[in-house]
């Protein structure tokens, strides 16, 4: 008997291949009806036998296509029409409900064959793209997803590409950014001022350029990169002074897993993140023989490695004879990544020789993300091309659309609605005008691809953040309800939040700043609660941070602020530091000067990475602290150093004086500095166990998530793990967004949930 189905499915099933799937499928089956897009994913009108209707419902969710997800699928029955041909109709732009955005993927494997098929109409180009992969995110500039809303809009599909597009047996059916040597974008070199340069072969002149120790930049997929021959000591010098990046690692490309093996250390779990779909950095171990110089990764025993991710990078890998390259982020120093010809060549033309360009836009600056392997498990860093749009599942329904607009530093933020939370491609520091206005630019997009208009904000406690005064000024504008989330209860929340957990945990979370509810700077907590509140069941003793932020530049500042406080002298900066410049730190910190107190765990690694000599100024953020890690990693696990735990009420403090003074004894006895830094990380494994031990004796709580960036730290998370596994405790920490402050709109997303 007939029968015809409506069938309404969300997810990201849009730019991925899914109408001409659906298409596909139901011509096997013999069925008729249609698919269009819709703002809210995919409407389906399917007629015919009932059995081969239940065989369409169960496959259309089994084969979907690779970058297909599936988040929801009802079905209600509807009069039949007596179709017996599918089509593909036009896109539904009055559709309303959850959009999902797909994330830019790698180039497919048979888009590879074509790439370098001497017989493909396509061979050499680096525009190439089908269903399977290619650009998303990063073109698209509204919703539903279709070419006209796209950065492809303005080119003009030629005969045969509008063949291959018009056939449902054709893999570029209604692929929309499909392009070919015909009709596509096209690469062009300029020179150091932004003067097109005569080229027959752009990418052949590029690489000779490199091979010659010259400095490119390159469009790629979401910004420009900084390329350069990564075994050319000279090359990468040059563009470390160019770009004034003194010690921060630069990522390498190489062409293939193979290459990546010569260089790195290569698990098999960390192999298959170097060649999924998403292709992110993926911090290495790196080789003892490794080829490569010690500028690109200065004083770092990692590699941050990727393989090509598009055809264009293929491509260049190849002219170079899949020599490494630095593949860095085309800015200035920490500014956001240019993504325009103008722009770069203001931006980048003291830094780059020439550039390689192309005229496809760019519509959403992202940059590549960064991950690594802790125990098997993949541990982000930087959530950004290749995972961003994508929706995590929350445990609780948002009650109304809510916009959390993160934090400060390394700012993602997140739209939810319903049990969605849409997470932002990274943005970075909003201390940068530039940052701040792709964030405010990159709200209203999402907004409208995503169909949200928000009722709620949520944003971070510190008043000065910028995120903060964006959410205060446009809700106060638009009338909308406006929340405040303490920075670590966001922390824990966030982590919870991934997990699916409901219950009330043991939160530590471990960072280097973040506005505590007294108006001091936390870093150092335990939270006992859930996402409707907690209660600081302890943390670090507090500590003044001589000049506040220039602390945080100079641990040795924090270094003599906690041998001041220990009541130890500051010997060990006899012949380091001027002796005017201790004498003034003293007075700020008798007379409570510029000294904001601070319960940071990362500021106490700053401070012990300056007592053993390790490093008295950085110039990035936690370079001390991954230093000092790096050091430990070296010894075997060693006795803790000795500290108290103090019980005022309401909240444990934890004192570490008796840990600075035996610090202290051991530099002045000649202790190798590797020892004493695993001693110092042995002394927080036992701290967060002893802690822990005590809040689950008086609240009964058996689980523990680990949340902050001190926690990126992989030898200290992976310790605290075992310890607290070994103690019996139910342990989490991030594996789907970072540990750091990049996942804290999440966390801010999930108590909004909850308030």
């Amino acid at each position: 008997m007939t029968q015809r189905r409506e069938i309404v499915i969300q997810g990201t099933v849009q730019g991925v291949g899914f109408r001409p799937f659906v298409h596909a499928l139901a011509a096997e089956l013999g069925l008729g009806g249609f698919v269009l897009n819709r703002s809210g994913g995919v409407r389906i009108e399917i007629e015919g036998d009932e059995p081969q209707l239940e065989h369409f419902l169960r496959r259309v969710v089994a084969d979907a296509p690779p970058l297909a997800r599936i988040e929801s699928l009802v079905w209600s029955a509807v009069p039949p029409r007596g179709e017996s041909v599918f089509r593909i109709e036009e896109s539904d732009l009055a559709g309303a409900g959850p959009v999902a955005v797909a994330a830019d993927a790698a180039v497919c494997d048979d888009c590879l064959r074509e790439l370098f098929d001497p017989g493909d109409r396509r061979f050499g180009y680096p525009f190439l793209n089908c269903t399977n992969c290619g650009p998303r995110l990063t073109i698209v500039t509204g919703a539903p997803y279709d070419r006209a809303r796209t950065t492809m809009a303005g080119f003009a599909m030629c005969p045969e590409c509008r063949t291959e597009y018009e056939n449902p047996a054709d893999r570029r059916f209604h692929a929309q950014p499909t392009a070919c040597p015909v009709c596509g974008p096209r690469l062009s070199v300029l020179d150091e001022a932004g003067a097109v340069l005569a080229c027959a072969d752009p990418i052949g002149f590029v690489a000779a350029a490199i091979r010659e120790g010259k400095i490119a930049a390159m469009k790629g997929l979401g910004g420009y990169h900084l390329v350069c021959a990564a075994g050319d000591a000279a090359a990468v010098a040059r563009l470390r002074r160019r770009k004034q990046r003194d010690d921060k690692p630069f990522a390498v490309m190489v062409g293939d897993l193979a290459g990546a093996g010569e260089l790195c250390i290569v698990t098999e779990a960390e192999g298959r993140l170097l060649t999924s779909r998403r292709r992110p950095i993926v911090l290495l171990r790196r080789r003892a023989d490794a080829a490569l110089p010690e500028e690109i990764a200065p004083h770092n025993p990692l590699l941050g490695l990727m393989l090509p991710y598009t055809p264009l990078h293929y491509l260049l890998t190849r002219a170079v004879d899949n020599a490494p390259l630095v593949m860095t982020s085309g800015n200035r120093s920490d500014e956001p990544i240019a993504i325009d010809e103008a722009d770069a060549v203001a931006r980048l033309g003291g830094i780059a020789d020439l550039f390689l360009a192309h005229n496809r836009p760019i519509h959403v600056r992202c940059d590549d993300s960064v991950t690594r392997v802790i125990g098997g498990v993949e541990t982000p860093i930087r959530r950004s091309r290749g995972y961003a749009p994508e929706a995590l599942a929350m445990p609780w329904s948002m009650g109304v659309p809510t916009l959390a607009v993160g934090g400060q530093l390394k700012n993602t933020f997140a739209l939810g609605s319903g049990r969605r939370a849409i997470l932002s491609h990274h943005l970075g520091d909003l201390d940068h005008y530039q940052a701040f206005r792709a964030f405010t630019r990159d709200i209203t997009l999402y907004e409208q691809l995503f169909s949200l208009t928000p009722a709620c904000i949520v944003h971070d406690l510190h008043p000065d953040y910028a995120s903060t005064v964006y959410a205060r000024q446009r809700a106060a504008k638009e009338g909308l309800r406006a929340i405040a989330v303490q920075h670590h209860h966001a922390h824990m929340a966030s982590c919870m939040a991934e997990h699916g957990l409901t219950e009330r945990v043991i939160g530590v979370t471990f960072d280097g700043t973040g506005y505590g509810t007294d108006g001091a700077i936390w870093g150092g907590e335990f939270l006992v609660g859930d996402y409707r509140g907690f209660d600081r069941a302890a943390h670090f003793r507090y500590l003044p941070m001589p000049g506040g932020e220039q602390a945080a530049r100079h641990p040795w500042r924090m270094a003599a602020a906690y041998l001041m406080d220990a009541g130890a002298a500051c010997d060990p900066f006899e012949g380091r530091q001027d002796i005017a410049a201790l004498r003034n730190i003293r007075k700020m910190i008798e007379r409570h000067f510029n000294c904001p107190m601070t319960s940071s765990v990362g500021r106490l690694f700053d401070a012990i990475a300056s007592l053993i000599g390790i490093r008295d100024s950085v110039t990035f953020e936690g370079q001390a602290a991954m230093q000092l890690q790096w050091l430990a990693s070296h010894e075997n696990p060693d006795t803790a150093y000795p500290f108290t735990l103090h019980n005022p009420d309401p909240a444990t403090q934890i004192d570490v004086r008796p840990m600075i003074a035996a610090v202290v004894q051991d530099v002045g006895t000649g202790v190798p500095a590797a020892r004493i830094a695993r001693r110092f990380h042995c002394t927080l494994v036992e701290i967060i166990a002893g802690v822990c031990g005590t809040l689950r004796t008086t609240t009964q709580l058996n689980t523990v998530v680990l949340s902050g960036g001190v926690f990126m730290n992989s030898l200290l998370a992976a310790q605290t793990r075992l310890r607290l596994d070994h103690e019996g405790f139910r342990v989490y920490s991030h594996t789907a967004v970072p540990t750091n402050d990049g996942g804290l709109c999440l966390g801010q997303l999930a108590v909004a949930a909850n308030v």
